[in-house]
């Protein structure tokens, strides 16, 4: 049973009118099984070549879908978490040349035959499917590298301008006015006290040890947690006070003011941030662009896939009907119920290739390949489009 959030991709042997099959089974899946959707799907008529090709591709296609299908499940993950997961906004951007993915496949689908010409054989026709998706990939590797770069160098300088006051830069906290100026002997130090411990600091720090300015503690600035004082002490005391501070759990802030590291930060946060919201922009765009190119890639394989598995079932000639449904998740059960209904004429056809053997040599060439003939099938060619999950 095929999910029931997928959109189905099916062939059959076309025995006679395809307009016909699809006005015969549209009205029973539409009404008896409530399905989304039912639409015609062109396979075209490519070129078989050999049944060792064939049974070859057969092997390597579902390797090719798993990546394909990964692919555009990564593209959309990178435009989800652009988004922040708002689904309203990710709706926006999964979209196949400007339209949702059920109408691309359902209303618009058709193979792409300038740039996969079915004259041109199954094997080269696969070869410049991969291509394009692993370059499509690639693509999406390098960009997303380069901007997780740039948005984590952000953060980093982001997260020195949050939290409490212990932790944070003190950069843009603190200003010339807070510190002793061109002294030789005298220095200005920054203190985090613990808000429940200000009293406590307020009656030791002149004895925290010697050499320190009276009545020069002054508060800089304050946070749920912590009060910021400046301090003035003689430099030859620093390591004694800032291990009597310790030792009190008054944190001493490694910092010294710098008017040109000032400037200095503030230039690279505000070039950091412009150059994270260009990159954003520039992968949006990609992501949304690639969606779109990696999904219709997605989908033309599935057909040559359809068309692969078709031959290998039915035989030739190898002339296709294909059908695309979309089950209501709710009635997907019928709705595959219906098919297999519809279709159980099919079951004598499905093994011919395995049976039509004579002898001798022939016997030995089908033999080879018993196991794969033999494998279950559905009465029908059947291969899924995983849903975007919003």
């Amino acid at each position: 049973m095929p999910s029931d959030q997928s959109t189905w991709l099916i062939a059959v042997p076309q025995d006679g009118d395809s307009e016909g099959l699809l006005q015969e089974i549209s009205p029973k899946l539409l009404q008896q099984s409530r399905s989304n959707g039912v639409a015609q799907l062109a396979i075209p008529s490519f070129k078989t070549g050999t049944l060792d090709g064939l049974i070859s591709l057969s092997e390597e296609l579902p390797k090719q879908e798993t990546f394909f299908t990964t692919t555009v499940a990564k593209t959309v993950d990178t435009l989800r978490n652009l988004l922040n997961n708002d689904p309203s906004k990710l709706n926006q951007h999964i979209l196949v040349n400007e339209q949702t993915v059920d109408e691309y496949i359902m209303k618009d689908w058709k193979w792409n035959e300038g740039r996969y010409g079915v004259q041109r054989g199954l094997r080269d026709i696969v070869d410049a499917l991969t291509k394009e998706m692993a370059s499509i990939d690639n693509a999406m590797k390098a960009k997303l590298a380069n901007y997780n770069l740039v948005k984590g160098s952000l953060v980093q300088m982001q997260r020195k301008k949050t939290g409490n006051l212990s932790l944070r830069s003190l950069v843009d906290v603190v200003s010339k006015d807070d510190f002793v100026q061109d002294s030789e002997y005298l220095e200005t130090l920054l203190v985090a006290v613990p808000k429940a411990n200000v009293k406590d600091w307020n009656s030791k720090y002149e004895r925290l040890s010697s050499m320190v300015v009276p009545r020069s503690s002054s508060s800089v600035a304050s946070d749920d947690e912590y009060t910021l004082f400046g301090v003035v002490v003689f430099r030859r005391v620093h390591d004694e006070f800032v291990q009597k501070c310790r030792e009190n759990k008054f944190i001493v802030r490694d910092f010294v003011f710098s008017e040109e590291e000032f400037v200095k930060q503030h230039q690279e946060l505000e070039t950091a941030d412009t150059t994270e919201k260009e990159l954003w922009t520039e992968l949006l765009r990609l992501s949304r662009t690639n969606f779109s190119e990696s999904l219709q890639i997605l989908v033309h394989l599935k057909v040559v896939r359809l068309f692969v598995e078709s031959v290998l079932r039915y035989g030739l000639p190898a002339n296709y009907i294909g059908i695309a449904v979309k089950p209501d998740p709710k009635s997907a059960k019928k709705t595959f119920g219906l098919l297999q209904t519809q279709f159980s004429y099919l079951r004598p056809r499905s093994n011919r290739a395995s049976s039509k053997g004579g002898s001798g040599e022939n016997d030995e060439f089908v033999g080879e390949y018993q196991t794969l003939m033999e494998q279950e099938f559905f009465d029908f060619v059947l291969f899924e489009v995983p849903a975007v999950v919003v």
